[in-house]
């Protein structure tokens, strides 16, 4: 941009009026003035700035006159700057529109017209184009076709501007299933790019889902299909209902009044919702928060509510939209056929006259429905949706025995239970059968853990279940083989309910459950199930990655909290798909399999199979499988004696071919020496590195292999320690590397096991040097995020031989390292971890002995243990990333 001292005065004028204007309007906005008056005001303040400019344009090259371009042209706001609702930073489509024989002269005006508008600061956008280029461009870009939908004459030849739009809208209308197609498809692939789901973490507030821009979806469909674009227009059209034009009309002045805000606290455009943004907007908007409640979560909850709103509301017009066929009308009455009078089945499902009569005011009819959906394979047509969704607002409160039967009839069959289940929570009918789902509706948990919100979360758990109908392993024979899948479906349903009050959601869910059950009158034993379902939902998961299943009287333990295999089955299915709700990529392979693993040991203690092994069975003829992969080797007795020490943890988690090999690498090694490699993981995106050494090389081996490891850069996801005999120990990683997307290359590979090499045979004393990221794990920085409260529990119970230490802990570079570190100075022994990391949160769990081998009993030590580690952790914080 030229410097002020070379612009003309009317620039720099202009470019003061700018900045002004935008300092007046965020006055306004600070103010309280509504947010489509501040886009309007920033509409007005830039449409007097182009007519400015194009004055002096004209003037300076003598286009003023009569004869001059003023006449032959038209100056054309399109887009956003169209339709009046400008954000303070956003750009500003022009379009000049001229005639063919004026092209030379029009290029000219455009050169200069354009080049001051950028010199005083407007952010444009720009085309220069014939009537005839207009209508091809728009024919060859669908987002040209939709920015010039919402086109309106700024300055120029009135004519010339009707006979484009004319023409425009015209060419829409011939096309229109085309157009609506082209439509439909850039939108699709810009949710894509900018998040499908609503429910994203930090959203695009224009073009996430949800966003603005399905707001404008909505109005480009109608101007191919109904030749307007305004909701009002639609709704006197018929098109769209009352009600969803008022929502549409709350839903826009929310996120025009967000988008006005972090635009203003910018200094330019920001559309990123991101978490620093949803902390200061929940503050700077005076949410209040509530017992259970943060302040951001109740911002983020009407965020999510207009959003949903919205995106709804686009996607049921474009489902009404759907060019219908002459051909198919005529045939369908052949193809389906009706039910009781009240129901037509064909393609879809449909409500006949009578059967929309029955619907209103009916949940037991609007159930029969998806009950008969769900029987027939066939979505409900949208018409008939449209109807349910008026109807619920006149469901009483009270739940009929012919309703409750007819949710379990629903809730007993897998094949469409997800679609229908979110059908109903859409059209506020599931509220009514179970009604914890309006304290969940849009309720976010903001922390870095859950990416969906309560309802949606629970949702997504039921689908994750009856996904498992066609899953050929473990899980799906489990999920195949259940007598009772309603009560699965309805505990993962409700499960998470619970949360946002102040009391433990375990707890809440657990009095939820009782009033589910009794709503749905269920038998006292169908009861008593829900209930431990719900209130024990994270009972195996806890077991599972945070305590040791190596020790066989926990896990036997966990078969008597358990009670049956009817309710194990139950418990590892509904685990799994809790699991994989929370986000894509949580639930993977190397969990399945530790969760079938716990499952299996557990049904052997529950169900006294005398035909299935025992654990110690098991565990033998695990070891007989290594032996025999062993060979004739010399020195058997020190394979027998490894083969001995080996846990079974260890054996299931290893071919028994692998741990041969393994072993007779470690019959080689030297007492000082290390052995250390490393290899990608594919099925879980990480790389494992195993170190195998003499415990005797150097005191905190543990401590110093994490040190060596998160110097290199790389987030610790998983750890194991393995203690085999003759003082030999395998301590085992899973990281993932910041550098690399995928397999890292060998060299890089070859130097973190150099490190780890290193770390043991030529220790240091100090603190390792760790590298300063930009960005946390996962890519977010440290000041965005929520930090979880450290919590050190520490557990005499569990274990009969170790003290058990967890620590919650909002994670960072060097964590691991800092508390194993003060573990080994308080002259602790790690005798099994379980690191668990949960994106920016961690769930750190050590067995760990005195220096004689016997657990912590002294109560002041066990104070002293606790307050060190708080104090380390709490010190690492404060340090800069």
């Amino acid at each position: 941009m030229p410097t002020a001292t070379a612009l003309r005065a009317e620039v720099l004028e202009a470019r003061e009026k700018l900045a002004l204007g935008r300092e007046t309007l965020k006055a306004r906005h600070v103010g309280g003035t509504p947010a489509p008056q501040v886009c309007q005001g920033m509409t007005d303040l830039l449409d007097s700035i182009v007519l400015s400019l194009l004055d002096s344009a004209l003037a300076g090259l003598s286009e003023d006159g009569p004869d001059g371009l003023r006449s032959r042209l038209a100056l054309v706001g399109h887009g956003g700057f169209g339709r009046r609702d400008v954000a303070p930073y956003s750009d500003v489509d022009l379009m000049v529109l001229y005639e063919r024989r004026d092209e030379e002269r029009v290029e000219r005006l455009a050169r200069r017209l354009l080049g001051d508008l950028f010199d005083a600061g407007v952010d444009l956008a720009q085309s220069v184009r014939t009537v005839r280029q207009a209508y091809q461009a728009a024919l060859d870009d669908p987002v040209v076709l939709t920015s010039l939908a919402e086109s309106r004459l700024l300055a120029g030849s009135e004519p010339l501007f009707s006979q484009f739009w004319q023409g425009y809208v015209n060419l829409a209308k011939r096309q229109r299933r085309r157009q609506r197609a082209r439509i439909e498809e850039a939108r699709a692939a810009e949710r894509v790019q900018y998040g499908e789901t609503i429910y994203l973490l930090e959203p695009n507030v224009k073009r996430s889902r949800g966003g603005l821009r399905d707001i404008h979806f909505l109005r480009w469909l109608g101007f191919v299909t109904q030749g307007v674009t305004d909701p009002s227009d639609l709704q006197l059209r018929g098109a769209i209902s009352k009600e969803d034009c008022r929502v549409l009309k709350d839903a826009s002045e929310f996120l025009l009044r967000l988008r006005n805000e972090m635009h203003f606290h910018a200094g330019q455009a920001h559309d990123q919702l991101d978490r620093a943004e949803q902390l200061r907007l929940a503050e700077e908007w005076n949410y209040p928060g509530a017992d259970g409640l943060l302040p951001v979560e109740q911002f983020m909850r009407d965020y999510f509510r207009h959003t949903r709103a919205a995106s709804d509301i686009a996607t049921r017009f474009l489902q009404r939209s759907q060019p219908g066929s002459r051909w198919r009308q005529m045939i369908e009455p052949l193809i389906s056929h009706q039910v009781e009078g009240d129901f037509r089945v064909g393609r879809r499902i449909a409500a006949t006259k009578r059967g929309l009569q029955k619907l209103a005011g009916d949940a037991g009819e609007i159930l029969r429905l998806a009950d008969l959906a769900n029987l027939y394979d066939a979505p409900i047509d949208p018409a008939t949706c449209e109807a349910i969704r008026e109807a619920a607002q006149q469901l009483p409160d009270e739940l009929s025995e012919t309703a409750a039967r007819r949710f379990l009839s629903l809730l007993a069959q897998p094949l469409r239970l997800g679609e229908l289940l979110r059908l109903l929570h859409d059209v506020h009918v599931l509220e009514k059968i179970v009604p914890g789902f309006v304290h969940a509706r849009c309720l976010l948990q903001f922390n870095e853990y859950h990416q969906f919100t309560v309802d949606e979360h629970c949702l997504r758990a039921v689908e994750a279940a009856t996904d498992l109908q066609d899953h050929p392993g473990a899980l799906g024979r489990a999920y195949r083989g259940m007598k009772r899948k309603d009560l699965l479906h309805l505990a993962l349903l409700i499960h998470d309910l619970g949360k946002g009050y102040p009391e433990d959601h375990s707890e809440v869910g657990r009095r939820l459950a009782r009033q589910t059950a009794e709503r749905l009158r269920l038998s006292a034993h169908d009861a008593e199930t829900l209930e431990f379902l719900v209130h024990k939902h994270l009972m195996m998961s806890h077991m599972a990655f945070r305590r040791d299943t190596s020790d066989e009287l926990q896990v036997l333990q966990f078969a008597h909290d358990v009670g049956s295999p009817e309710r194990l089955q139950m418990l590892y299915v509904l685990t799994a798909a809790d699991l994989a709700a929370v986000k894509p990529g949580v639930f993977n392979p190397w969990k399945a399999e530790v969760l079938t693993s716990l499952f299996n040991r557990t049904l052997w203690h529950l169900a006294g199979d005398q035909a299935a092994l025992t654990p110690t069975e098991r565990l033998l003829q695990l070891r007989t499988g290594v032996l025999s992969q062993l060979g004739e080797v010399e020195d058997r007795m020190w394979y027998e004696e490894q083969v001995t020490a080996l846990p079974l943890a260890y054996y299931e988690a290893h071919p028994a071919a692998e741990i041969a090999a393994e072993l007779k690498k470690l019959r080689e090694l030297a007492v000082g020496d290390v052995i250390a490699a490393g290899q990608y993981k594919a099925d879980r995106g990480a790389v494992q590195y195993t170190v195998a050494t003499h415990e005797s090389i150097v005191p905190g081996v543990f401590h110093r292999l994490t040190g060596a490891l998160t110097g290199q850069g790389f987030s610790i996801l998983t750890a194991d320690i393995y203690t085999l005999a003759r003082g030999l120990i395998i301590d085992r990683f899973e990281v993932q590397d910041p550098d690399h997307e995928g397999a890292p290359p060998p060299e890089r590979i070859e130097t973190a096991c150099q490190a780890l090499r290193e770390s043991l045979l030529h220790p240091g004393e100090g603190r390792p040097k760790f590298r300063k990221l930009w960005q946390a794990r996962r890519g977010k920085r440290p000041s965005e995020l929520a930090p979880l409260p450290t919590r050190v529990v520490i557990d005499n119970a569990t274990s009969g031989r170790y003290t058990v230490i967890d620590v919650f802990a909002h994670d960072r570079l060097g964590l691991l390292y800092t508390i194993t570190r003060a573990l080994f100075e308080l002259g602790l022994s790690v005798s099994v971890a379980k690191i668990g990391t949960y994106l920016d949160q961690v769930v750190d769990v050590f067995y760990v002995t005195d220096n004689s081998g016997g657990k912590i009993d002294d109560p002041a030590r066990l104070d002293a243990v606790r307050d060190r580690l708080q104090k380390e952790i709490a010190a690492l914080e404060q340090e800069p990333t």
